[in-house]
């Protein structure tokens, strides 16, 4: 199926087009043609699946067709509520490129940065508004805006709203919204919360459910490595010798390990930044925007300000804490399968982690394979590759034929890798590129100075 046979409007395919989309995804096809016939629906989806143009399509084409967008004075009538920043960003950005070739204007109004540009952008009017709940409260009590003439609702990533306690904040924002009106709700998962937040904002939806977030974790290489709380940072700077580690997502569980993490990998002469909470937008959005221009290798995120990040073909993702719920472990692995492409995902499990390892199995129903290791520390091992006189990344390759599987001990850092179809792998002067390498000298000095 074509975007053309959704009965979309052409300007909408025109921008659709300039985009370079050309097959709608399971949830666009699914949710728009519901959605231009007026229906509330209740969406489940994981990130990365297209339902950002799955709502702003219809609202779009909607939009294009109310006479009151003529009115001198522009009116709220759709508008998107989304958890994080950066989501809220995201939005506005496919809002502005789907209605392009439109009179539609569309803003974002959230926290963290000064209100003076968005009470300026108010004043002006507009169409569409994506907001966070917090600013979007403020600037109402504050007289600002209005939702009096809001026509259509949207919560994305709702279940992530309820993890950071704004639920009541929404509920405050809905009594504010016209009863009759179209209601979208998204989200990745669907806890009892949802669903009954769902039966008291939706009317007689149409519940859709695109591809389980448990059944796309198939589609993700998995592997573990248990490893003690110390060793987790030099276990991280051993897999990132491999070059095949291009753009990595790793999650830490609060954001002063997020911060610590980045200045371990920064002393080790890795491109590295991190995204928080505690960090301004500015920061974050430039840590993102370097991060997808391939200027960072390394972004480190807590598992809030991650929901909004829209990265294709990520990589790797890296669970260096494992999370507190196992639906968050799932949606973490969605990040590196985006739109159905395959991605890798490492889990670091510690002692006092494995009953959040076991929570998980149970949760995706499968094992996660066991990646052995050694993780390089001692002096002593920097001793024997000298003696070696080895001056490049050059390893052995001692195949377990008993467990079929190849283990490396890569000199400079000691890791282990497995692999699965039982061949060789040598590392030769030169492989890893420059961008990517770490320093020999830099480490040896590092270790040196600790065993002192």
């Amino acid at each position: 199926m074509s975007f053309s046979q959704l009965n979309i409007i052409t300007p909408i395919l025109k921008a659709i087009e300039q985009e370079g989309y050309t097959i709608p995804s399971p949830i666009q096809e699914q949710a728009i043609p519901i959605l231009l016939e007026g229906k509330d629906v209740l969406a489940s989806a994981q990130t990365g699946t297209g339902k950002t143009a799955a709502f702003a399509i219809p609202i779009i084409q909607a939009l294009y067709h109310q006479e009151q967008r003529l009115l001198s004075k522009r009116l709220i009538q759709a508008l998107i509520l989304a958890p994080t920043r950066e989501l809220a960003e995201q939005i506005k950005e496919s809002f502005r490129n789907y209605s392009r070739e439109m009179s539609i204007k569309t803003e974002v109004i959230y926290g963290g940065v000064s209100q003076k540009n968005q009470e300026v952008a108010l004043k002006k009017g507009l169409d569409v508004l994506i907001a966070t709940p917090g600013r979007l409260l403020d600037l109402i009590n504050q007289g600002l805006l209005t939702l009096s003439h809001v026509k259509y609702l949207v919560l994305d990533e709702a279940d992530r709203m309820l993890d950071m306690g704004f639920i009541h904040d929404v509920k405050k924002i809905v009594k504010l919204v016209p009863e009759q009106r179209q209601t979208m709700l998204f989200s990745a998962t669907l806890p009892k919360e949802i669903m009954k937040l769902a039966n008291e904002l939706l009317k007689h939806p149409v519940r859709i459910e695109v591809t389980p977030p448990e059944a796309m974790v198939d589609k993700i290489k998995q592997s573990l490595y248990y490893v003690s709380k110390k060793d987790k940072t030099h276990l991280l700077i051993d897999l990132l010798v491999n070059p095949k580690l291009e753009s990595v997502l790793v999650f830490t569980r609060t954001k002063h390990g997020a911060n610590k993490l980045v200045k371990e990998l920064l002393s080790y002469g890795v491109k590295a930044d991190a995204i928080h909470g505690n960090k301004s937008q500015n920061r974050r959005q430039q840590a993102l925007t370097d991060f997808k221009g391939k200027r960072l290798r390394v972004l480190v995120a807590t598992d809030i300000a991650a929901r909004g990040i829209d990265i294709d073909e990520l990589s790797h993702v890296i669970n260096y804490d494992l999370p507190e719920t196992p639906e968050t472990y799932v949606h973490r692995m969605g990040r590196t399968g985006r739109a159905g492409l395959s991605g890798e995902a490492y889990s670091f499990c510690s002692q006092d982690e494995k009953s959040l390892l076991v929570a998980i199995i149970k949760h995706i129903k499968m094992d996660i394979p066991v990646i052995e290791h050694k993780v390089f520390q001692e002096k002593t091992k920097f001793n024997q590759v000298e003696k070696q006189n080895v001056k490049s990344v050059e390893s052995k390759t001692v195949v377990d034929k008993k467990n079929n599987h190849t283990k490396t001990n890569a000199f400079r850092f000691g890791f282990e890798v497995k692999k699965n179809d039982g061949t060789k792998k040598n590392h030769q002067k030169g492989n890893t590129p420059s961008n990517m390498r770490l320093s020999t000298n830099q480490y040896r000095n590092k270790n040196n100075s600790k065993s002192k």
